[in-house]
């Protein structure tokens, strides 16, 4: 990372130069950008009919389709508050300057964002285990108010999760203008663009990486052992239906911890940095276009419940009131 003296802002504090793909060729420019224009769409209007047509459908009034929605809401909120900044950045050469305060806004979003994805995919995988092992009780133990607590849990302790290392690296010393090898506002990035000893930030933000990666990971893995186990013991049919039930999450939390790992390896790796920010960008927009795909075109009701809404919204039915 590089940090170069230049006048800063009005008032005296750092500005954020994103540097973005250095060795992206200006021909790839326009091709990429509209690429990346179509997935970021793709997302948004995806994931906004898939919440719409399961509030609108009764029968998908189910937990596994309550915290799909959750999901598609985190999926927009994340893409919006990274994209839009990125494909001016990367694509058409636009303003590449951040604010101190921006900076670190975006820095705060985007982590939280990340943990909530990290966590909801926890809960995602118990409601399977407790809709796997125990049917009968389901109703009992899991009601409409455990789910909106369960939601709620996952929104506040990951949104609170990152305020500790947002405000300690918001304290170390920087130049005037600070060069971020990256597209957006990531923590190790600006981390490694300090001019002081960052020791304890990378220790802090080590630590988080950990419970907001490994934590939960265990906790589904735990999940699905136990789920497999009583799978096991239930008849073929049984098992087909339940491993059909489990497969789109599976996939889905597959997903997610590929794309952390090409992150990180991006990172650690001795490779151009290039890669260190495509790794990212893999992150942000890939990972979120997959659980586009897997949560909706995987799974039949949702699909027919999106393709019913679509479609009463369509031409035929402009006029009708």
């Amino acid at each position: 990372m590089e940090a170069t003296a230049s006048d800063g802002s009005a008032d005296g504090s750092p500005v954020f130069y994103l540097v973005g793909i250095p060795s992206l060729p200006e021909s790839l420019f326009l091709p990429i950008f509209f690429v990346f224009l179509l997935l970021y769409l793709l997302i948004l209007v995806g994931n906004a009919l898939t919440l719409v047509a399961v509030v609108a459908e009764p029968s998908l009034h189910k937990p596994m389709y309550f915290f799909l929605i959750n999901l598609s809401v985190l999926d927009m909120l994340f893409t919006i508050t990274t994209v839009p900044k990125l494909l001016p950045l990367l694509f058409l050469l636009g303003d590449r300057f951040l604010s101190f305060p921006a900076y670190f806004l975006q820095m705060y979003l985007f982590h939280g964002f990340a943990c909530s994805e990290a966590f909801l995919l926890v809960v995602m995988a118990y409601d399977r285990y407790v809709a796997i092992c125990g049917p009968l009780r389901c109703p009992v133990h899991v009601t409409p108010q455990d789910n909106t607590a369960l939601a709620a849990s996952v929104w506040l302790t990951t949104l609170l999760l990152p305020i500790p290392a947002v405000v300690q690296t918001s304290h170390v010393a920087f130049l005037f203008t600070v060069h971020v090898y990256n597209c957006f506002c990531d923590h190790l990035a600006v981390v490694q663009a300090s001019c002081s000893d960052t020791t304890p930030q990378t220790l802090m933000g080590f630590c988080i990486a950990m419970v907001v990666s490994f934590l939960p990971l265990l906790l589904v893995l735990l999940s699905y052992a136990h789920s497999l186990v009583s799978v096991l013991r239930i008849s073929s049919e049984g098992c087909s239906k339940a491993f059909s039930t489990c497969s789109s999450h599976l996939l889905g939390v597959g997903t997610f911890y590929l794309s952390i790992a090409i992150t990180y390896v991006a990172y650690r790796a001795d490779l151009p940095l290039d890669f260190h920010v495509m790794g990212n960008v893999v992150f942000a927009i890939l990972t979120h276009v997959l659980n586009l795909l897997i949560y909706m075109l995987r799974n039949k009701d949702v699909k027919a419940a999106v393709t019913k809404t679509a479609c009463s919204w369509g031409p035929k039915n402009a006029g009708k009131p």
